[in-house]
């Protein structure tokens, strides 16, 4: 009897610790997953890749059920991208507009000042671009919040 009793007491003991080990994956799967994709090249091909990464995620976790948030942020000759003016994927932005609002699109200040200055007028961006500050500033946030950056 007191093999059990202390068989007993030693898994009572060990409870507290396995508990939030077989509890952590269920509340993981609670929270959104977060992916932040960069482009920061002025390469069709790249931005279309950036563009297939977030659609091939999204649905990934969609047909799991599960939720997952988008940003892809552009800066230096990725800007390109959501100016509206010359951006080789246009079309493509305007579908993500509609089909996946979980997308969002980040555009670099610095960046765009910089072309301001360089063109003498600040060049229109797409409708579903979001400005902000600095793109690796916004990155650098990203990462420190626990979100997956990545550079395809």
């Amino acid at each position: 009897m007191t093999i059990h009793r202390r068989a007993f007491t030693t898994a009572l003991l060990a409870l507290p610790v396995a508990l939030p080990l077989v509890a952590a994956p269920a509340l993981a799967s609670d929270k959104p997953h977060r992916l932040a994709l960069q482009i920061s090249d002025g390469d069709e091909h790249k931005m279309n890749a950036v563009l297939n990464v977030a659609a091939n995620v999204s649905r990934y976790y969609s047909d799991k059920g599960e939720e997952v948030e988008i940003r892809i942020v552009a800066f230096n000759a990725g800007l390109d991208m959501l100016l509206a003016d010359r951006s080789p994927v246009l079309t493509r932005l305007k579908s993500f507009k509609q089909g996946m609002p979980n997308v969002t699109f980040d555009a670099c200040v610095n960046t765009l000042d910089s072309l301001t200055r360089k063109e003498g007028k600040e060049p229109p961006l797409v409708e579903n671009a979001n400005r902000v500050p600095a793109g690796v500033v916004t990155l650098i946030e990203l990462g420190e919040k626990g979100w997956t950056i990545v550079r395809p």
